[in-house]
């Protein structure tokens, strides 16, 4: 069966930005106080977007949720590393991380996307949990939501994602995860139109998988202590973005719009020299888990 690409391109166009209003209208619901400000932008070369930023909120202290439909053509050495052939391109995509006021509510990123690339098409995505004190059902229920998702495809999706969250978002220099991860997929080589569906339940599970999380850590107190705790795992989240995520390598490198590209920087951040946790404290045992990334779901 030939696959109608530029089909898929529209539909994915259109989920993208309904996701973006049901996300951003639960987010402000959560919040309470905070409102998005939107920015539509264009691309030079082609396409553009729509980013939506909320700072300053009673709960979400800094957070974005983007769309982008881009296209044109790619520098010929960058074109290269990607997966598909030639240097003419098309992607569609959303991606969101929110950063909590709150050191107890976890920050939270989630990608999906479709990419055209002369002959080549493929889905890629995921969604995963960084949290500053770990709290394991609050690890679970991400985990678990989105394992539902995937066992409504395939049961060896969950399993299989799960792993490359875990090796994705490994910060190779420090030893250690970014977060205790969720599912992440890339280029699946099957039925595309199978894997538009399942990107879609994917995208869809966003919400019940964070917001059960958010509202039940939302008004735990915290101390300055653990706030200075969660600026130095900030810093973390930081190294990771910068040095090794291929969306902000993506965009920057199609001439994407920067300020959008990295609304996924925390507001406050520090990074001392050589610190270490007390052993046997919730943040010495934070780190020891993110060493050795655990079973969840």
């Amino acid at each position: 069966m030939t696959v109608d690409v530029e089909s898929l391109k529209t539909r994915m166009s259109a989920f993208i930005h309904a996701l973006q209003d049901d996300i951003c209208g639960a987010l402000e619901r959560l919040d309470g106080q905070g409102r998005f400000r939107e920015d539509p932008w264009t691309r030079p070369g082609g396409g553009g977007g729509r980013s939506r930023v909320l700072e300053g909120g009673a709960v979400i202290e800094k957070g974005g949720v983007n769309i982008s439909v881009v296209h044109g053509e790619l520098e010929e050495a960058f074109a290269k590393r990607l997966q598909g052939e030639g240097r003419t391109f098309w992607a569609g995509g959303l991606s969101l991380v929110l950063h909590p006021r709150n050191p107890h509510v976890p920050t939270v990123h989630a990608n999906y996307r479709f990419i055209h690339q002369g002959g080549k098409a493929w889905f890629g995505g995921g969604a995963d949990l960084t949290p500053y004190y770990l709290q394991d059902e609050d690890a679970a229920h991400f985990h678990r939501v989105h394992k539902a998702a995937c066992d409504a495809h395939d049961a060896t999706y969950y399993p299989r994602f799960k792993q490359a969250c875990d090796a994705y978002f490994h910060v190779r220099h420090r030893g250690e995860a970014r977060g205790v991860g969720g599912i992440f997929f890339e280029n699946m080589g099957g039925d595309l139109e199978k894997e538009f569906a399942f990107v879609q339940d994917c995208g869809k599970a966003f919400l019940p998988a964070y917001l059960t999380i958010a509202e039940r850590r939302k008004n735990t107190p915290f101390t300055e202590a653990q706030r200075y705790w969660q600026e130095i795992r900030r810093g973390r989240y930081v190294e990771f973005n910068l040095v090794y995520d291929r969306g902000t390598i993506f965009g920057l490198e199609t001439q994407g719009r920067t300020e959008s590209i990295l609304m996924s920087l925390p507001p406050q951040v520090r990074w001392l020299y050589d610190y270490h946790p007390e052993p046997g404290t919730p943040e010495a045992r934070l780190v020891e888990v993110l060493r050795q990334p655990r079973e969840w779901a």
